[in-house]
């Protein structure tokens, strides 16, 4: 619920005139990227992941970063169509059963950690660094190759658990 709280004093402090409306924003916005990772560091380690977390935690990153590079996109400081990959950009979530199939959940898990560390990273880097030395602007394509990497991972892995559920014996069919 903090990160939900957190979007308008971001989009407020870069978009109006606050005083040093930059820093405020940046502020706000690691501190709620920060709770985003303890949140469900304390909820898995303490085994208390909740239906009402599982479904506020994807939404409130959503929101946070969504407002954060529409905001950025509106001020001139981020490209539209690399808010728009980082907007769209799916969180590999797949279903898997045996060890082959942990070991790459496991590790797409660990993809889209990295995948937004980084777009988290340069979305920090775009807030405080006005105007963006070239340093923010590398950051920002990287975290465009890992967000579109992280994309292409999850479609061909589910095509493939689709093309693997329509060649089995039983079971249901699925359409490609």
């Amino acid at each position: 619920m903090l990160r939900i709280l957190a979007v308008p004093v971001v989009v407020v402090a870069l978009l109006g005139e606050t005083p040093n409306g930059d820093e405020l924003a940046a502020a706000v916005f690691a501190l709620a990227a920060l709770t985003d990772g303890l949140d469900g560091y304390f909820a898995r380690s303490r085994d208390a992941v909740t239906t009402f977390g599982k479904l506020m935690d994807p939404l409130a990153d959503k929101l946070l970063i969504t407002a954060a590079l529409v905001s950025l996109v509106s001020l001139d400081r981020l490209q539209a169509w690399v808010a728009m990959v980082i907007i769209a950009a799916r969180s590999p979530s797949p279903g898997c059963g045996d060890r082959r199939r942990a070991w790459r959940r496991d590790r797409r898990q660990l993809d889209g950690k990295l995948k937004t560390v980084l777009q988290i990273a340069a979305i920090f880097a775009l807030i405080a660094a006005n105007p963006a030395p070239t340093w923010v602007n590398v950051l920002v394509y990287v975290a465009v190759a890992a967000t579109l990497i992280s994309g292409a991972d999850y479609f061909l892995g589910l095509r493939k658990r689709l093309s693997e559920a329509n060649s089995a014996p039983t079971g249901l069919k699925v359409a490609i």
